[in-house]
């Protein structure tokens, strides 16, 4: 049975990060606001994250920087102190959040399954989804939203732009080439791709007729792939990495035609925009994480290393099983990404 039977008054969303995550969050909030448009709607969300969705439409964003500790949670703490919700729904696992919860009035503090809760989660939550079959970080959101009562439906995103943002993704992209952006960076540099096979789909890309973007973080790690990946070019790019707020990132894939990534927030960001995704997997299962709409375009070689590693069958493993090893995602060839790509590219 639905927790409720009419639109409660006002519900808090607990999703601090990371970028792909609150992607999928995004869907869920903005099912909840179609059937109950009268429901107030508080998310806690993290710093990096709140550069991205810190204007959704009626959505009060409260911003908890992790790298302030106790003394952050305090401040959250703070501004919701005249609050006190219907429901919290507690979407991270991670202890540090399910301690920020303790400072969270709410009637019912909603959390997962606890065969899938990890650090304890269930200590912090008087209700649980009953969902432990959902494969997609993504469907087990909206296992929460249909736990309170929202009718099922089909994901759907709105992420705000300003004309700035749309103006500056037109003076990069200022000519009538289609659009094929590269994100080449994960969170962790095992489970990039190789740079010279970048360098080769890349350079392939450009002689279809193709503008190439380089897109990612500041970080110096992105930095250095994107330039050992325009040394190994023998076409043009034009190399982003580091030049672009996340809405400016945004308004780019928007306008692409297709984007290369491994498993990481652009990846995401991109199916908010509608764009499809040729998506890199070998550490993360791909079935969990994959860019949602991007299903048929993934290539993944996560279930022969996984179960390798583990020694056990795919249908054995644990739902967030990871495979480890810097040699994984060298088992992915530069044909198999220029296939898609090919696919995908295909005039009807």
């Amino acid at each position: 049975m639905a927790l409720f039977t009419t639109a409660p008054k006002s519900i808090c969303i607990l999703r601090l990060s990371a970028i792909g995550d609150v992607c999928h969050a995004v869907a869920a909030i903005q099912a909840i606001q179609k059937q109950w448009p009268t429901t107030q709607i508080t998310w806690i969300m993290g710093k990096i994250e709140a550069q991205l969705l810190h204007d959704l439409p009626g959505v009060n964003v409260i911003v908890f920087d992790k790298s302030t500790g106790f003394s952050g949670m305090r401040a959250v703490w703070k501004q919701l102190a005249d609050q006190h919700f219907d429901a919290l729904l507690h979407m991270q696992l991670a202890l540090r959040a399910s301690v920020l919860t303790l400072g969270i009035k709410a009637k019912y503090k909603i959390g997962f399954n606890r065969k899938r809760a990890k650090e304890a989660q269930w200590l912090f939550t008087n209700k649980k989804i009953s969902d432990t079959a959902s494969t997609h970080v993504l469907d087990s959101f909206f296992e929460f939203i249909y736990f309170l009562g929202i009718d099922k439906s089909t994901p759907s995103w709105n992420i705000p732009l300003s004309e700035d943002d749309l103006n500056f993704a037109k003076t990069v992209t200022d000519n009538d080439k289609p659009i094929f952006v590269i994100s080449p960076a994960a969170s962790k540099d095992e489970r990039n791709w190789l740079s010279e096979r970048y360098a080769a789909v890349a350079d392939y890309a450009v002689k279809q007729g193709f503008n190439v973007i380089l897109c990612g973080s500041p970080a110096p790690r992105e930095l250095k792939l994107g330039n050992d990946i325009e040394t190994l070019m023998n076409e043009n790019a034009t190399n982003l990495i580091g030049k672009t707020s996340l809405k400016q990132l945004t308004a780019v894939i928007r306008a692409a035609q297709l984007i290369l990534a491994p498993d990481s927030g652009p990846a995401h960001i991109a199916t908010t925009q509608g764009v499809p995704v040729i998506g890199l997997y070998g550490h993360s299962n791909p079935n969990r994480t994959r860019p949602y709409l991007s299903k048929e375009s993934v290539i993944s070689v996560y279930e022969k290393h996984v179960q390798a590693q583990h020694k056990k069958a795919l249908s054995e493993l644990p739902w967030s099983a990871r495979a480890k090893g810097a040699h994984i995602m060298a088992d992915i060839s530069t044909q198999q990404v220029i296939d898609v790509f090919n696919k995908i590219t295909a005039t009807p």
